[in-house]
């Protein structure tokens, strides 16, 4: 089974409107809708904003639905001048950006779990890889791969894109994908994060994240149905 938490309502919207054999389940306020897209299974939920939301999202998923692989969907910013909205972003690895225990002395984004620290979360290398290939079977869609940092906060001003682009050597930022991944990390299910760019590098704010989320959206979910037919 593969799992798809996404971050947009219209993203849910999109996958469900493939499914067959649709069967839902809410817990704890979260919808979860499992079905079949072609021979493959999939589930898929709307998480929500925010690291918090998407935690509880992931672990949920694993819970009740125990599957092969979760991917993290949604849109996100460029920390890039060369990634420009519509491109896709598909991660290598994560990281939390507005993790600090620098006073204590950690380096900024690392975790102290029970058990060890760690910055940087790797996605499943042969999940990502095939997301790119799906991607970049979609007309029209430049796609990259890299580091994506998420963090409790929409990032809008360049000089803050800036700090962590040049911090984590980060290709786009967003407020849920590492946390999907350090739950995935944690209990050893395999993830990718696919991000569609839905505001570019400059100075932007709500009002243009608005604007152009809904098309990101689209090629975002253009690029999970040409992945399920690999």
């Amino acid at each position: 089974m593969i799992g798809f938490i996404c971050a947009l309502g219209i993203e849910v919207e999109g996958i469900v409107s493939k499914m067959e054999n649709i069967e839902e389940q809410t817990v704890a306020k979260i919808t979860y809708h499992k079905g079949d897209i072609g021979d493959k299974e999939v589930v898929c939920c709307e998480c929500g904003i925010g690291k918090v939301n998407a935690a509880m999202s992931t672990q949920i998923m694993i819970d009740h639905y125990h599957p092969d692989v979760i991917i993290n969907s949604g849109i996100a910013g460029s920390l890039s001048g060369d990634i420009r909205i519509g491109d896709i972003v598909v991660s290598d690895d994560c990281v939390q950006h507005d993790m600090d225990g620098t006073e204590m002395g950690d380096p900024l984004g690392q975790i102290q779990f029970n058990d060890e620290k760690r910055t940087y979360i790797p996605a499943d290398k042969a999940t990502a890889d095939k997301l790119y290939a799906a991607c970049k079977t979609v007309e029209g869609i430049e796609v990259f791969r890299g580091r994506i940092a998420s963090g409790d906060v929409f990032v809008s001003a360049r000089d803050h894109r800036q700090k962590i682009a040049d911090t984590f050597d980060a290709h786009a930022c967003e407020m849920e994908g590492a946390a999907v991944g350090t739950v995935c990390y944690r209990n050893g299910v395999p993830f990718a994060i696919l991000r569609a760019i839905s505001d570019d590098f400059n100075n932007n704010d709500y009002v243009d994240f608005m604007e152009f989320a809904k098309l990101a959206a689209e090629r975002s979910i253009k690029a999970i149905m040409e992945f399920l037919t690999l």
